[in-house]
C-alpha cells in the first residue's frame, strides 16, 4: 500500500473516530480488529476520495444501526422447512478455501428461482451469509494464517440461465445493491462458469457499464472452469458443478452439493444462528417471520439493459448452449 493510500486511511480514521457512539459500536462489530483494512475497502469503492468514502461508510453504519444488522445472526429463519426452501431456491454455498485462505463461495445464478419465500427472507438469508463470512469465517482464517484475510472469491454457475431469469432481476439487483453499498470490495475475483450464449450476449452490453475495477475482477472461464480453478484451489474446495461435465448445478448428480441445506457450511451457519438466538435468553422457540431489512431502490440502468437483451432472445433457440466451450468439461 503506497504512502498516499496510508495517508488517506489515517485521515479516514480521524473522521470515523468522531462519529456518534451507536455508529462506533457497529463499526467495531464489522471491522473485527482490522480497521485499516476495512477502511481501505470503502476508499477503494470511492476511488480513494476520503470525503466520499466517509459518507459511504457513515451511511452504511446508519443502515446497520437502523436495521439492527448486528443482531441478524441471532434471527433464525424458521421453521427449518422454510429455510430449506430458501436454500433450494437461492443457490449459494461455500465449497472451501483457496490456497491463500480465501473462502470460495459458489452461486447458482442460472438455476436460482427465488420462488419459495418472500423477498425479505431471501434478503435476510443473504445478509446472514455476509455477516457469518465477515464475523466468523474471515477472522478465523486470518488467525489461522497469521495475516488479515478480508475477502473471498465467488464462482458463478450460469447453467440453466434463460429468459425466465427476467422475473428475478429486481431481487438480484436489490441484493447486489446491498452488497455494493454495505459490503464493498469483499469479493476478490468473480469466476463465471458454464456460461450459455445468452450470458455472453448480456455480458457484452453490461460490461461497459461497470467500473473498470469491477470489470477486472470478472473472469469468464471455459466450460465448467475446472482446470483454471484448480490453479488457485484444491479439488476438495472445487464447487460441485465444476467437477463434472455440463451437469451444472443439478441437485441430482454425484458429489457434495454445497447449495444444499444439508451441506456442512449451511448446517454450521443455521446452528450458529439458532444457538445465538437461544443464548439471548428466549424462553420460547423462534417464531416464523422474516427479519425485515430496509434496502434502497436498485440501480435501474444495468437491470434495464439486461432486460432489453433478454427480450431480444425471446424467439431464439439453444440459449443454454455454453458460449465459451460448448463441450463443457471432460
Amino acid at each position: 500500500m503506497g504512502v498516499v493510500s496510508e495517508e488517506a486511511i489515517d485521515e479516514f480514521l480521524e473522521l470515523i473516530d468522531q462519529v456518534e457512539e451507536p455508529l462506533k459500536k457497529t463499526f467495531e462489530s464489522v471491522h473485527q480488529g482490522y480497521r485499516r483494512e476495512h477502511l481501505s475497502r470503502f476508499l477503494k469503492a470511492r476511488d480513494w476520495n476520503v470525503s466520499k468514502a466517509h459518507t459511504m461508510l457513515v451511511e452504511c453504519l446508519r443502515w446497520r444501526v437502523n436495521n439492527e444488522i448486528d443482531s441478524i445472526l441471532s434471527k433464525p429463519i424458521v421453521p427449518s422447512e422454510l429455510y430449506r426452501g430458501v436454500r433450494d431456491s437461492q443457490l449459494i454455498g461455500m465449497s472451501g478455501y483457496t490456497r491463500e485462505g480465501l473462502p470460495v463461495f459458489a452461486i447458482g445464478v442460472g438455476l436460482s428461482t427465488f420462488d419459495k419465500a418472500s423477498v425479505h427472507y431471501y434478503v435476510q438469508s443473504h445478509i446472514q451469509i455476509n455477516e457469518y463470512r465477515d464475523r466468523v469465517l474471515l477472522p478465523s482464517m486470518s488467525k489461522k494464517n497469521g495475516r488479515p484475510i478480508t475477502t473471498c472469491v465467488k464462482v458463478l454457475d450460469m447453467t440453466g440461465l434463460k429468459l425466465s431469469a427476467l422475473s428475478q432481476i429486481k431481487l438480484v439487483t436489490i441484493i447486489s445493491t446491498i452488497d455494493d453499498l454495505n459490503y464493498p470490495e469483499k469479493t476478490n475475483t468473480y469466476y463465471v462458469v458454464n456460461a450459455p450464449y445468452i450470458f455472453s450476449a448480456c455480458w457484452k452490453v453490461v460490461k461497459p457499464l461497470l467500473q473498470e475495477r469491477t470489470r477486472k475482477k470478472v473472469h469468464v472461464l471455459s466450460g465448467c472452469g475446472r482446470d483454471e480453478l484448480l490453479k488457485i484451489m484444491d479439488i476438495t474446495s472445487l464447487p460441485h458443478f465444476c467437477r463434472r461435465g455440463s451437469s451444472g448445478s443439478s441437485h441430482h448428480t454425484e458429489g457434495v452439493d454445497c447449495f444444499s441445506f444439508d451441506h456442512p457450511f449451511h448446517q454450521q451457519l443455521y446452528n450458529y444462528v439458532k444457538h445465538h438466538y437461544e443464548t439471548q435468553g428466549h424462553a420460547e422457540p423462534a417464531k416464523q417471520g422474516s427479519f425485515h431489512v430496509g434496502f434502497p431502490e436498485p440501480e435501474a440502468e444495468i437491470a434495464k439493459t439486461i432486460e432489453s437483451e433478454l427480450h431480444k432472445f425471446e424467439n431464439c433457440n439453444g440459449l443454454c448452449q455454453p458460449a465459451y466451450d460448448r463441450k463443457g468439461c471432460p
